[in-house]
């Protein structure tokens, strides 16, 4: 049912997996950036900020250096509509920072973009190591309404309507100089001298929060990085299924059809035990529950495991036997204790009443960012699919309405028509995919000299593979690419990188 969201998605494992070791952490304190012209001056909203430092140190893991750079949070009083700043109240915003590579004051400032899922800290994946390259101080904004930077306790239908992407590049650069003035501040860089430089990053929908960054506010950053950025608003996005069977390949694309043919006769048959067999049993509707293994295969490709999936599969076919036990036990293995993903989360009704706001709400509010903004529905093809026929247009069309209400629906071509689509028209735009990513058709497809396109081609290549390295997940420091089969590829693809940031932050 969820849309995969995509990079973000393994920092919630990653919280899941580290939250039991909290310790004194819960003592630290909390800078309160006093420095800066923006910081939380109201006492209603230091109240507010106070409150949800207090929660979020507790859901804060603990800060092993080969996972994360920084957790420590600071925050930000944000305007909660930017196209009325007079009027609009104000929320409590939260960012991290990195300075152990800053070569103060004058080095360039990364800006890593943070996008649908709780931001939990700086991550130390191949931005550290580019950071480190060039001397950069990196920083990161949790996005609007995720984690713990709501501006409402309550995300009823009503309260969402400044959850979209305009609002978030506007966050974005609200906070880009209100850390300038910071860093000024505190380096008592005189603010005469021209800014540092700074360039942006983002993987998947925060790659495309990237790209449109530098689009509407070229003014504000020297470059932008725009990893499986999906910034084509594609309404039923077919092109999903099919590269998901690409990247699979033709013998387990087989052994799935099987599978797949097993499923449909067991839930005709008794689709309550079948539920029982996957855990499901508490997704009442069928559909719902189709779509939670057609997400677990599909996930295999986007994150490049998939001979987690396809060994075991494909062995059992040829052996013609327990093939649904075979599947069965990769999606409780690798997509429920691996991934972290709960079966309760494709339950409509559990989403539609998730309305409390906070680090467990992440799949209500990116459903209502694709059910009005961006399409990109999952549907499966006319011919050849490998999800199920049910999950039709029609079924997402009905399940954003069912959620939010009947007059909910994606406004794709409004999306595109205002940032342009793949025919987006910036300038040090790099964008970059995997080969094997099913999300590569909703990125920039054609290279340009202002916007370059590199595709990274190796066997498990996927979803944002230049920033993750391979496979995707589970989560490998410093982006390491010693498991990229040919390593050739994404050798060359990071030398390219480094040589537009160098362009970028020397010009």
């Amino acid at each position: 049912m969820n849309l995969i969201s995509a990079r973000n998605l393994f920092l919630l494992v990653v919280i899941l997996s580290l939250q039991t070791h909290l310790g004194s952490i819960i003592q630290r304190l909390i800078p309160l950036c006093h420095a800066s012209p923006h910081t939380l001056r109201h006492t209603h909203y230091q109240n507010i900020a106070i409150s949800r430092r207090a929660a979020a140190l507790q859901a804060s893991p603990e800060n092993p250096d080969d996972i994360f750079l920084s957790t420590t949070p600071y925050w930000l009083n944000q305007t909660l509509d930017h196209f009325d700043p007079q009027g609009s109240p104000k929320f409590p915003q939260r960012f991290f920072e990195y300075l152990g590579f800053f070569k103060a004051p004058h080095g360039p400032i990364f800006l890593t973009i943070c996008g649908e899922s709780t931001c939990p800290g700086i991550l130390n994946d191949y931005i550290a190591v580019l950071a480190k390259r060039f001397g950069a101080a990196i920083v990161t904004l949790e996005h609007r309404y995720y984690g713990f930077s709501y501006p409402f306790e309550d995300l009823s239908t009503k309260n969402l309507k400044y959850l979209n992407s305009k609002q978030a590049l506007s966050d974005l650069a609200t906070f880009r100089n209100h850390y300038q003035d910071l860093i000024n501040a505190r380096y008592h860089r005189s603010s005469t001298i021209a800014d540092n430089a700074w360039v942006t990053f983002g993987g998947s929908y925060a790659g495309a929060l990237s790209a449109w960054f530098r689009l509407k506010f070229p003014h504000l950053t020297r470059g932008s990085l725009a990893s499986s950025a999906i910034v084509n608003a594609i309404q039923d996005y077919f092109a999903f299924d099919q590269q998901v069977a690409k990247s699979i390949g033709p013998k387990c694309t087989q052994a799935l059809q099987a599978v797949k043919a097993n499923v449909n006769h067991s839930m005709r048959k008794n689709a309550t035990l079948l539920k029982s067999m996957f855990g499901a049993e508490l997704i009442k509707n069928d559909a719902d529950f189709l779509s939670l293994l057609a997400d677990s295969t599909a996930l295999a490709a986007q994150y490049g495991f998939q001979d987690l999936l396809c060994k075991p599969l494909v062995k059992s076919f040829d052996t013609k036997k327990n093939m649904l036990v075979a599947y069965q036990t990769y999606v409780k293995n690798t997509i429920y204790d691996g991934f972290g993903i709960n079966p309760i989360d494709y339950n409509r009704d559990n989403m539609k009443n998730a309305t409390l706001a906070g680090p467990n709400s992440g799949s209500r509010l990116w459903t209502y960012q694709f059910c009005t903004e961006f399409g990109l529905l999952q549907a499966a093809p006319p011919t050849n699919s490998l999800r199920f026929s049910q999950l039709s247009s029609k079924y997402y069309l009905d399940l954003c309405s069912y959620i939010f209400g009947e007059e909910t629906t994606p406004n794709s071509d409004a999306t595109n028509l205002y940032y342009g689509g793949n025919d987006i028209a910036g300038s040090r735009i790099l964008f970059t995919n995997g080969a094997q990513d099913p999300w590569r058709h909703a990125s920039k497809q054609v290279s340009t000299q202002s916007e370059p396109v590199i595709v990274v081609d190796c066997q498990n290549c996927a979803h944002c593979v230049d920033l993750s390295g391979c496979p995707q997940f589970p989560f490998h420091p410093q982006g390491d690419a010693s498991l990229c089969k040919p390593r050739d590829s994404i050798d060359k693809a990071r030398i390219l990188i480094e040589d537009y940031i160098n362009l970028w932050i020397t010009s």
